[in-house]
């Protein structure tokens, strides 16, 4: 069952309207920076992720989610007796689906003139942090990282009160796709940054 859920998108499109139906359900939001305020904004009820972790967004909004309460609610294994009592002993809430986009890398470095100062800044590494860890425990999270899932999604949740098994695999799959290839434009930005100095080394 989606009890909580924790959305922090970058591609904002349709996250409002996906907020409304998930509240509707019953499901408590967690939420983070630009995406709790559009939420809130739209009259919609949501909890900063800092309600969660006991810690404000530091450091530019380079720290946010990086934190056990936020990974321990989304790592754990809910039918395992240990994984349940550190939950209760930490006051570890679970986290049932996570909807996570990324920084707009590609975009950034796609601008004219962009600095390596600014592309660094738009390398995502909490999102894909919480990508991963709702990925690998797909059997009980379920991991959003495309809008155009959410209308099935939320028609799912009013028609069965969950996500399918195997619906929350063939999520995962696409969520690894979604940070590998994230990784690789990261990776063949850096390689070109470095053949560009060495060529004008004449390296």
């Amino acid at each position: 069952m989606i009890k909580n859920a924790l959305l922090s998108v970058s591609d904002k499109t349709g996250i409002v309207d996906f907020a409304k139906g998930l509240v509707e359900l019953g499901v408590t939001i967690y939420s983070t920076g630009g995406t709790l305020k559009a939420i809130t904004d739209a009259g919609i009820a949501a909890k900063a992720v800092e309600t969660l972790t006991g810690f404000p967004e530091m450091m530019d909004g380079r720290v946010k989610t990086l934190h056990p309460k936020v990974h321990g609610g989304i790592l754990a294994i809910r039918d395992n007796t240990e994984h349940q009592q550190a939950m209760a002993d930490h006051g570890i809430e679970p986290i049932d689906l996570v909807v996570v986009n990324l920084y707009p890398f590609r975009e950034t470095i796609a601008k004219p003139n962009v600095s390596l100062e600014e592309a660094i800044e738009n390398i995502d590494i909490g999102g894909p942090t919480m990508v991963r860890s709702a990925a690998k425990n797909h059997a009980y999270v379920g991991i959003v990282v495309n809008p155009n899932h959410y209308d099935e999604i939320l028609t799912m949740l009013k028609e069965h009160g969950e996500l399918p098994k195997e619906y929350r695999f063939d999520l995962a799959k696409e969520a690894f796709a979604h940070t590998a290839a994230y990784d690789v434009a990261i990776a063949n930005y850096m390689s070109g940054i470095l053949n560009e100095a060495l060529h004008r080394l004449n390296i």
